[in-house]
């Protein structure tokens, strides 16, 4: 599960070159309405053949992205950081020939912050809010006089601006994080979600191995019969202590042998095969922590309760759910997990406990959303999906599914470590077994 998770490419991450082109386009646009309508309409004097220069490069730039690379391509994080960083100089060289911070659109270098902060890492998001800090430092003392009607000279005072200069760093500072924060979390929750599809896909997969098997058997019999049947002929045309006659009384044993897997393969996808289709919850407890055995830590099963114990069918959103909880259990434990099952009439609830450092305070209400996840202040020895806490998010997303209750604390002192409960409802728990007065014990199979 943790591998499945860990694996995952995540394309969705980077920026369409298309959207940048896009934006690029829809700022030229701007830009030249701006311009026209404060040198033309209005009649401000303003370098007007430098500011159209300016617009036109960018114009030009979006020419030639689009002549040389294909729209749906994705860029990479630098690529897409130095598009950005030329738009806020291309902004900041506009404010600098109309005013610098005093002109109204100042505020659009924060632009391609934004689009930072919602398409790109932090620390890339980080150096462009740098730069467009560093370009409003500068506007805010060197620019050009702002365009006003000829014979009029309209001058900020220091004091104001050096208040917009402050306003449009703290706005862009909050902004940028504020969008970051948000397309973040939701990034996180599509990379969870594709890791439980994949988990799922990959299930739906191993299902459909019951019918290849039944189909293996059903086309091998024929040729199986035949050989069976040959070889039982010729036992009869050797005599006592000849070695051929030894030779095909093997073949006999052996096709005899080929036939009664086959007649296993085929009940793995009947209804009527119970050993197959249920699992006591015992024989449940034990599949889930065998392969966590021989790592290092003590794993201790139980189980106990009042009444016959429960049974259920083979659900492998069950398995893979507490699966994950022990995995992440080894991972943190010091030197031992305890896996226990109780049950009542009503309730089964399996428990999970570890001595290792315990979950995180700060992080022990957000646990079970796809959030970064570091238990105690230390990383595990195992990977945990890339950080994100998606093994949790995934057993929750699947246990709930069956109709579980997830409870998450840490053991009360002096004991440490992390109490995970998870609790069904008997009767929902139960309820596709298909479960009769009739005695079930486990078959063991031989490897």
């Amino acid at each position: 599960m943790t591998e499945t998770a860990s694996n995952i490419t995540l394309p969705h991450r980077r920026l369409k070159l298309d959207t940048l082109v896009r934006l690029r386009w829809l700022a030229v646009g701007g830009q030249s309405a701006a311009l026209l309508v404060v040198h033309v309409g209005l009649g401000y004097p303003l370098p007007i053949g430098t500011a159209f220069a300016m617009v036109a490069l960018s114009a030009w730039l979006n020419i030639f992205l689009k002549v040389r690379a294909p729209s749906a391509m994705r860029l990479s994080e630098r690529a897409a950081t130095l598009q950005l960083a030329y738009d806020i100089l291309q902004m900041s060289g506009l404010l600098f020939l109309t005013g610098g911070l005093g002109n109204p659109f100042a505020f659009l270098l924060m632009a391609p912050v934004m689009v930072s902060a919602t398409g790109l890492s932090a620390w890339q998001t980080v150096i462009l809010g740098v730069l467009a800090t560093a370009c409003a430092t500068v506007l805010a003392v060197f620019h050009l006089p702002l365009p006003w009607p000829v014979g009029d000279n309209f001058s900020l005072p220091v004091v104001y601006s050096v208040g917009i200069w402050i306003a449009l760093v703290s706005t862009l500072g909050f902004m940028a994080i504020y969008a970051f924060r948000v397309a973040e979390e939701a990034r996180q929750m599509a990379d969870a979600l594709a890791a439980t599809e994949l988990v799922l896909a990959r299930e739906q997969h191993l299902n459909a191995l019951d019918g290849l098997a039944t189909a293996a058997a059903h086309e091998l019999g024929t040729p199986l019969a035949t050989i069976y049947l040959v070889a039982k002929e010729l036992t009869d045309e050797f005599e006592s202590g000849d070695a051929r006659g030894e030779d095909v009384a093997l073949i006999r044993s052996q096709a005899e042998r080929c036939r009664g897997i086959l007649r296993q393969l085929t009940s793995l996808s009947s209804d009527e095969d119970l050993t197959y289709q249920r699992m006591p919850v015992s024989q449940l407890l034990e599949d889930v922590i065998d392969p966590h055995r021989g790592t290092g830590v003590a794993i201790h099963s139980l189980h106990d309760g009042k009444g016959a114990e429960p049974i259920g069918t083979r659900n492998a959103a069950i398995r893979y759910g507490l699966a994950n909880l022990v995995e992440n259990a080894v991972d943190f434990a010091k030197s031992r997990v305890d896996v226990s099952a109780t049950w009542d009439e009503t309730t089964l609830s399996v428990s999970i406990k570890d001595d290792g450092p315990g979950f995180s305070v700060d992080i022990l209400g957000k646990i079970g959303d796809p959030y970064v996840s570091i238990r105690g202040g230390r990383p595990p020895q195992h990977g945990t999906g890339g950080g994100l806490g998606l093994g949790i998010f995934i057993a929750k997303t699947l246990l709930e599914r069956t109709g579980a209750k997830l409870a998450l604390e840490n053991r009360a002192p002096p004991q440490s470590g992390a109490l995970i409960r998870v609790s069904w409802p008997r009767d929902v728990y139960e309820r596709d077994a298909g479960v009769d007065e009739t005695p079930f014990s486990p078959h063991k199979s031989s490897n």
